[in-house]
């Protein structure tokens, strides 16, 4: 299969080879990393298809020293390529809502070795991970049936946000005086959006 997805010099395709999806798949599946396909990681969830997750981060456009969000998080790929992204001087949280899930991304998240990265269980109740002035960054691997206005609100002035609505990849923006913007960017496949139980 191609791998278009890793080629060239831009800081994207630099964290997709930096950052080895194996470390990130059960033992089953580390045969099948380099291939452009989502798979299988237990519990109904998936790793994201690595052209798809290029994609998206190069939508979300993240700047190095970002404080960033990563909703379903699942096996924390996505959470250490964006620490890898943002480097030491930003902040990373991924969010999970299966717990189980959420402790074996967390180790995975820990072994890549970049501490201002980590992976969390989602709190009761809550999507995403509120924080005073918002996250520059929010990054949502799973499929919302409609906009979540918990997460638009958790996006600070001047930020971004990709996530998935329905079949639409959805790129949120907030101008500096608060307005905020929604485009669209092409038709993808997602598991969907669970928020976590009260």
């Amino acid at each position: 299969m191609g791998r278009a997805w890793d080629a060239g010099d831009d800081p994207v395709a630099e964290a997709l080879r930096a950052v080895d999806r194996r470390g990130f798949l059960p033992r089953a599946r580390r045969a099948h990393a380099r291939e452009d396909r989502p798979l299988d990681i237990g519990l109904g969830q998936t790793c994201s298809q690595p052209s798809t997750v290029a994609a998206m981060l190069r939508l979300l456009r993240v700047p190095r020293g970002a404080r960033v969000l990563d909703v379903g998080a699942g096996s924390g790929w996505t959470t250490a390529l964006l620490g890898h992204l943002v480097g030491p001087d930003g902040e990373v949280l991924g969010v999970e809502v299966r717990p189980g899930l959420a402790a074996w991304g967390a180790a995975n998240v820990a072994r890549a070795g970049m501490p201002w990265a980590r992976l969390v269980g989602a709190a009761p109740g809550v999507l995403g991970a509120p924080r005073p002035g918002g996250w520059e960054r929010v990054l949502v691997s799973a499929a919302a049936q409609s906009l979540p206005p918990a997460l638009v609100a958790q996006v600070a002035p001047g930020g971004r946000m990709v996530i998935p609505v329905r079949h639409v990849l959805a790129l949120v923006t907030r101008d500096d005086d608060g307005e905020v913007h929604v485009s669209g960017h092409g038709t993808y496949s997602f598991v969907p959006l669970v928020e976590a139980e009260e």
